[in-house]
């Protein structure tokens, strides 16, 4: 996480859970006039359209009076979806023994791309299997980790 998603998932968890909902996590996507600013929320019941429409408006309120970004940027207020991002310890424990995809900031031996069973999560590290190899990654160096949604 960068230090600007650090400082507003600081600045919006409370506004957020003030209307009954759980800040997921935040991304900030930078493309010049372009820039994206992605909120995902999430629920016990699940979120609708309006869920969303409710979190953009008082993220909006926020961001008007803080205006801790000082690029143009488009906000975006989603739930998880089924290929949950991953943005805590606590998320990668809730998905072991699921398939998660992940991406490294550096690379291990190599490799920064990471897809298969998640076997463990403790003290700050990620056990993954990938083709019958077990890599075990450190969470401070992933860049990006999401769940693998499974049809079966």
């Amino acid at each position: 996480m960068s230090q600007l998603e650090k400082k507003l998932t600081d600045m919006l968890v409370a506004p957020v859970e003030a209307l009954g909902f759980e800040l997921v996590g935040i991304e900030f996507v930078r493309a010049g006039k372009h820039s994206t600013l992605r909120v995902y929320i999430d629920h016990p019941d699940g979120i609708t359209v309006e869920n969303c429409v409710d979190v953009s408006h008082q993220i909006s309120a926020v961001m008007d009076v803080e205006d801790p970004i000082s690029v143009e940027y488009n906000l975006e207020v989603s739930s998880p979806g089924m290929d949950r991002p991953l943005f805590k310890e606590s998320h990668y424990l809730s998905c072991v023994g699921e398939v998660v995809s992940v991406r490294l900031k550096m690379p291990l031996n190599d490799r920064r791309n990471f897809k298969g069973k998640l076997l463990t999560c403790e003290a700050g590290n990620l056990t993954i299997q990938v083709d019958n190899q077990t890599f075990v990654l450190a969470i401070v160096n992933v860049e990006k980790g999401n769940l693998v949604p499974s049809f079966d």
